[in-house]
C-alpha cells in the first residue's frame, strides 16, 4: 500500500515506511523530527519541471507527463520505493500546500502502475 501525507500534518500509526520525496528540505521542519527511512530528493520532480509547473491546476496533466517522463529515465531512485511498497505499506512525504496537484500524488499515481506489471 502507499499513503501520501504532507509533513506538517500529524502522522498514522500505520504510516510503514517513510519517505520524503521533496528536492527541497520543508520549510520550518528541523532536521531529525521527521520520521522518516529516507529522503529521496532526486524522486522529485526536476528544478525546472518545479518552477514551471507552480501548482497550477490547468498543468496538472502536462506535469504528470513531463514527470512520469524524467521518473522513466531515472528507475534507480523510485526503485527502493516500489521494493519497499512490494513489502509493506510506505508513505510519501511532500511539504506542498496544494493537496490536490503534488509531486506525491503523481509519484504514488506512477508506482502503483509500475506495482500492477
Amino acid at each position: 500500500m502507499i499513503k501520501i501525507r504532507r509533513v506538517y500534518d500529524s502522522s498514522d500509526k500505520d504510516e510503514g515506511l517513510g519517505f520524503l520525496i521533496d528536492r527541497l528540505w520543508p520549510r520550518g521542519v528541523k532536521k531529525g523530527t521527521l520520521q522518516m527511512e529516507g529522503w529521496l530528493k532526486d524522486a522529485a520532480p526536476s528544478d525546472a519541471l518545479r518552477r514551471w509547473f507552480k501548482h497550477d491546476p490547468k498543468k496538472w496533466d502536462k506535469f504528470r507527463h513531463r514527470y512520469f517522463a524524467e521518473l522513466d529515465s531515472k528507475r534507480e531512485v523510485w526503485q527502493p520505493l516500489l521494493k519497499a511498497a512490494r513489502k509493506g505499506t510506505i508513505t510519501l512525504l511532500y511539504s506542498a500546500r496544494d493537496r490536490e496537484h503534488n509531486n506525491a500524488l503523481a509519484l504514488k499515481e506512477y508506482l502503483k502502475s509500475k506495482l500492477k506489471k
